[in-house]
C-alpha cells in the first residue's frame, strides 16, 4: 500500500507523526529527569540508577499519549486489561534498552552522563514504536 494516495496518507504516516511528537515529549521529560538526577542527584558514576524512575514518568506520560493521540483509530477495545499488561510488557523493554545502552556509555565506556542519551534517543523510540503499534494497539480481528 501506497504512503499517500491522492491527496490521502496512508494511516501509519499519521501514527508515525504523533508518535514522534508524543515521544518527542516523553523523550524531553525523561532526559530531564535522568539528567538532574544522574548529574545533581546521584554519587558521580551511578548514572545507572537514574534510568528506571525517569522512565517510569516517562512511560506513564507516554501511555496516555500514545493510546489517546498516536494511536488514536487504530486502538483496539480492551475490555480486558491485556493493553496495559502489553503496554507495560514493552516499556520493561525499554527501561531494559536505556538501562543496557545507559551502561554501556556510562560504565564501560566511561563518557559523560549525557552521551549515553544519544544511542537512548535513536534506538528505544523505534523498537517501542514497531512494538506498540502492532502489538499494544494493533487492531485486533
Amino acid at each position: 500500500m501506497p504512503l499517500a494516495t491522492g491527496r490521502q496518507w496512508h494511516p501509519a504516516v499519521g501514527q508515525v507523526v504523533r508518535f514522534g511528537i508524543s515521544g518527542g515529549l516523553a523523550t524531553l521529560i525523561y532526559s530531564a529527569i535522568y539528567l538532574a538526577l544522574a548529574d545533581f542527584v546521584l554519587p558521580s558514576g551511578l548514572a545507572l540508577a537514574a534510568v528506571p524512575p525517569a522512565f517510569l514518568v516517562a512511560a506513564f506520560c507516554g501511555f496516555f499519549l500514545h493510546r489517546n493521540w498516536s494511536f488514536r483509530g487504530h486502538v483496539a477495545t480492551d475490555a480486558t486489561g491485556s493493553q496495559s499488561f502489553r503496554f507495560v510488557v514493552v516499556q520493561l523493554f525499554g527501561l531494559g534498552l536505556n538501562t543496557f545502552l545507559t551502561w554501556i556509555v556510562t560504565a564501560e565506556m566511561h563518557l559523560p552522563n549525557w552521551m549515553a542519551l544519544i544511542p537512548v534517543i535513536s534506538l528505544t523510540p523505534a523498537s517501542t514504536f514497531l512494538l506498540q503499534r502492532n502489538w499494544v494497539f494493533g487492531a485486533r480481528g
